[in-house]
């Protein structure tokens, strides 16, 4: 069981104070993740306007490779990223510092050929899944057994359907005999819920300012790795 640490996701300028939007940021965010006990970083570059791009992993991977040698880091590809899947594909084929993985998520339409081209790249793939929709859809694909990692991504802020969405996910791997490793978090009003839950089930989680703000105790976090802190006690409780 790991922590995976997302340090901004699609969050705007403002969200937080320590939200990292910069390169000199994430550096800086990043190291003190991992000092904080984080084994993987999950980041979504930006550009010098603080938006988010695709074209931006090269010299994010560069700087992180040299910043944090030896840690496994992932991106995303979300389609709204580059707003155009043609032009997503073209920038993950444009890749020169390829991350380690890279999210994908089945609710979007364009999933099935991003694993195909992040798989021909020697990328890793972590699927995403919200729901059990995005589960079964996964089952179909010849790559469901050989990801990376799943990622189950709980983002219903109500509690009674979040859990139903997980229990229905798992029953979807039950049946189709899906044994790669997962990854289980929530959003917002639901992160420090599923890190519990991760722990009960044993689980790889994910926190950070991409999934919300604040501590277990509902007062504002200072920052990633504070939050990284607070979710590795969550996890190992006895550590």
């Amino acid at each position: 069981m790991i922590v995976q640490a997302c340090l901004n996701g699609a969050r705007p300028a403002g969200y937080h104070p320590a939200l990292p939007l910069t390169l000199p940021a994430m550096l800086t965010d990043a190291s003190a993740c991992l000092a904080a006990g984080a084994s993987e970083l999950h980041i979504h570059p930006r550009n010098i306007k603080g938006r988010e791009s695709l074209r931006e992993v090269d010299a994010l991977l560069v700087a992180l490779r040299q910043t944090c040698p030896g840690t496994l880091i992932g991106v995303s590809t979300g389609a709204w990223i580059e707003a155009n899947p043609l032009q997503t594909r073209f920038a993950i084929a444009a890749w020169e510092d390829r991350p380690d993985y890279a999210s994908v998520n089945l609710s979007e339409p364009d999933a099935p050929a991003i694993i195909d081209l992040l798989s021909e790249r020697g990328v890793g793939v972590e699927a995403g899944l919200a729901t059990p929709a995005c589960a079964e859809r996964l089952i179909t694909l010849p790559q469901a057994n050989s990801l990376f990692r799943i990622l189950i991504e709980l983002d219903a802020q109500n509690l009674v359907q979040a859990e139903a969405d997980l229990a229905g996910i798992l029953a979807v791997f039950a049946r189709a005999k899906i044994t790669r490793p997962l990854l289980l978090h929530g959003y917002d009003a639901t992160i420090w819920h599923f890190v519990r839950r991760a722990a009960e089930l044993r689980l790889s989680t994910r926190i950070g300012l991409e999934d919300g703000k604040h501590l277990p105790d509902g007062t504002p976090a200072r920052d990633n790795a504070q939050m990284v802190t607070h979710a590795l006690r969550l996890l190992h409780p006895c550590a």
